[in-house]
């Protein structure tokens, strides 16, 4: 069961990620979380870097959605100016989220990468969903209430996985 919460790969940053080498692997298509993954939580727009970055992954011939569970304002006033697809209010780790970004970009499972900061939403979910699952570093310590009592349980289980052997890079944020 906890290997549902092991991700394929993991990166310090989104901009760790090649669009060249998820060709090489197939990939096609990445569902990305937005808050603490793209950008602090409490940061409103994308930031020069990011912008970057979907423009590369674009050029790339890589589709991009944005799944969030936070809300549809803030859902959309990022996205948007990105000219980027999203799914608001995703409930992740359910897997309707993950199957309506499927649907959207019209691509097998095999070709699309779940990116996030989160084990017991992100990752979960991709795997659970059957894609490729990419784990980033937060890209602040701050969380609201709830990703708070997540990264708690998210810890525990980095560290089962760490004294088992499944992992063994160590996340900065621990």
């Amino acid at each position: 069961m906890l290997n549902k919460f092991l991700p394929d790969e993991h990166v310090p940053s989104v901009f760790d990620i090649d669009p060249e080498q998820l060709k090489a692997k197939g990939i096609r298509g990445v569902i990305t979380d937005l808050d603490n993954t793209l950008v602090a939580w409490d940061v409103p727009d994308a930031t020069e870097d990011i912008k970057r970055w979907f423009e590369k992954m674009d050029d790339h011939g890589i589709q991009v959605t944005i799944a969030s569970n936070n809300n549809e304002t803030r859902v959309k006033l990022f996205s948007e100016p990105l000219d980027a697809s999203f799914i608001y209010s995703a409930r992740k780790p359910l897997s309707k989220a993950f199957k309506k970004a499927q649907k959207q970009m019209n691509l097998n499972k095999d070709e699309i990468a779940v990116i996030g900061d989160q084990l017991l939403t992100d990752v979960l979910g991709g795997n659970s969903a059957g894609f490729h699952t990419i784990l980033v570093v937060p890209i602040v310590q701050t969380d609201g209430f709830f990703t708070k009592i997540n990264r708690k349980i998210e810890r525990r289980i980095l560290n089962w996985m760490r004294r088992r052997g499944k992992i063994t890079w160590q996340r900065r944020d621990q």
